[in-house]
């Protein structure tokens, strides 16, 4: 046995962590290189033991929602481990957000309870922010917060060295918890259910408001089982974790693929190149994560300096299409041979299609892979909702243990997402072939016309990333005047290289339908991105328009 084992759709988070416990409990757990800090399983159950406790004696109920906003913390994991053994909902807070998003995630969420840092680009942002939306905090006493704007908030909990007037420290919450029994915690424990939700995650809100989805212990558990198959991780992995835990490519795909695992977390407290290579060498991480664009930069950075990453050899690349040039890269260079692609969404707790160990360069850089087991994954013409055959572009559509309970307080929004027959409509545009592997060209809201032809950004993308001097490639509709809709390339340089707009466009003429070739290129020292690597095409649209507007 090289790994926990456990009924799958019969267990909760909580009892998972037990199980892991009772089956690997000295194997190492969490283990953060720069912060010094280590725990085996049966260490780090223990302290989520206390956290549940404090959490319980804070007043915090079975069914409220505790949100979190902070980086990599160590606290995150003890958190987002202990609180589904006192029947708690863990809310996740965009690291980027400021006062309005923050006020509208808390409000809508219903949150009793906030943890936070500082801040993350300034040592007190976070601080500023929570004071200005909850003017009343520095008056009140630890857990007796009257918020006006956000009445259900009762307490906030600060992960720091200094006090901050109106909360409590982390410590504080733990000798809070020393009142309550181990008696009392199992029987909060035993009232979890699998199908409770456990997880709340707050969608980026492309279209609208943000959204909370509502993810249950058999969501997360199951995903995270079988995404962990795929690339056979067992109790001898270590795991590097580069990707930010508010999202669920860290928080599942990372800690939780780990524990189904009882393999070992190795996170980075925020994504940098050296921290996340040191992480490598120090705990031989033979798992690594991350978007294209945290493989590009970790490649570059082992250019200037030698790093011990021959322990690798599997992990997860998502988020958006991985260039092949950067797949090799990452094979030959990193040593990942193993190396998996995941598509997914938060809807889909988040895994729909990865590719596996065994596959090809080629499909694993052309393809996001095929079905989870006990997934059904299914491309439909968007109009009419009928299967295509085999190769044809349409929407995929999936369903299964994955799929959401729901979105927090919107039926509506749920009903337009998840059909009467339980099929999650992902809005992204995808071609299947015979063996189930799918290839996504496109996101339905993302797609150019130009001169009657529909065409979709990663056509021309890939295109771009085939030339030798390009770094990063993005392709975007522009409005320009009377004349309509015209293609724009965005292109970030690898480091030395210097090239023209009539280079890239020459380039394109060479390897594209006319239709396709950009009219514009810009060269930029950098692409505005989500916290998890996704390119913003819709950023640079806007601010293309903008330009335009002012003259």
């Amino acid at each position: 046995m090289n790994k926990p084992q456990f009924e799958l759709g019969n267990i909760t988070l909580g009892k998972l962590v037990e199980t892991v416990v009772d089956q690997f409990g000295d194997n190492k757990a969490l283990e953060y290189h720069a912060q010094g800090i280590s725990y085996t399983y049966k260490e780090l159950n223990d302290v989520c033991n206390k956290v549940a406790k404090g959490f319980m004696a804070l007043g915090v109920e079975r069914g409220d929602n505790v949100a979190i906003w902070a980086n990599n913390v160590a606290e995150w994991v003890y958190t987002q481990f202990g609180l589904p053994k006192m029947g708690a909902v863990l809310v996740t807070v965009n690291t980027a957000y400021r006062s309005f998003e923050l006020e509208y995630l808390m409000k809508q969420s219903d949150s009793t309870t906030l943890i936070m840092i500082g801040g993350v680009r300034e040592p007190d942002e976070y601080v500023k922010v929570v004071n200005e939306v909850c003017p009343e905090l520095k008056d009140s006493k630890p857990g007796e917060l009257k918020s006006a704007k956000l009445p259900k908030l009762k307490n906030v909990i600060y992960l720091g060295e200094e006090k901050i007037p109106g909360t409590f420290s982390w410590e504080d919450v733990i000798a809070l918890g020393e009142k309550i029994s181990d008696a009392e915690l199992e029987a909060r424990h035993a009232t979890c259910q699998p199908g409770d939700v456990v997880n709340m995650q707050y969608t980026s809100g492309t279209t609208g408001f943000p959204k909370g989805v509502m993810l249950t212990h058999t969501n997360l558990i199951g995903n995270a089982y079988s995404m962990a198959e795929c690339m056979n991780l067992t109790a001898a992995d270590s795991l590097c974790i580069t990707v930010p835990f508010f999202h669920c490519f860290g928080c599942v795909i990372g800690n939780l693929c780990s524990l189904v695992s009882g393999a070992t977390m190795a996170p980075v407290l925020a994504f940098n190149p050296v921290d996340v290579l040191e992480t490598i060498q120090a705990s031989k991480c033979t798992v690594i994560h991350g978007v294209p664009t945290m493989f590009i930069a970790e490649l570059e950075e082992m250019k200037k300096k030698e790093y011990d990453t021959s322990h690798i050899r599997t992990g997860v690349m998502a988020g958006a299409p991985c260039p092949i040039e950067v797949m090799k890269q990452v094979v030959e260079v990193m040593g990942a041979d193993q190396m998996t692609i995941v598509y997914g969404q938060t809807e889909a707790s988040p895994g729909v299609t990865q590719t596996r160990v065994t596959d090809s360069l080629d499909l694993r850089v052309t393809t996001v892979g095929r079905a989870l087991p006990n997934v059904e994954v299914m491309i439909v013409d968007p109009d009419t909702g009928k299967e295509l055959p085999r190769g044809e572009q349409g929407e995929l559509i999936t369903r299964g243990y994955h799929v959401m309970k729901g979105y927090y307080k919107m039926p509506e929004a749920t009903e337009k997402t998840v059909d009467s027959e339980g099929w999650l409509h992902t809005r992204d545009l995808a071609s299947m072939d015979e063996e189930g592997n799918c290839k996504i060209t496109g996101r339905m809201g993302d797609m150019i016309i130009r001169g009657g032809e529909n065409i979709y950004p990663r056509e021309i993308e890939d295109v771009l990333y085939e030339h030798p001097k390009v770094l990063e490639a993005a392709a975007v509709g522009v409005l320009v005047g009377e004349k309509g809709e015209r293609i724009k390339a965005f292109i970030v340089l690898k480091d030395g290289q210097t090239a023209t707009e009539e280079e890239i466009i020459t380039f394109c003429k060479q390897n594209m339908a006319p239709y396709k070739v950009p009219k514009y290129v810009e060269f930029r020292d950098e692409l505005p991105k989500t916290l998890v690597g996704k390119v913003l095409r819709r950023e640079l649209a806007k601010e293309d328009a903008e330009r335009q507007a002012a003259g």
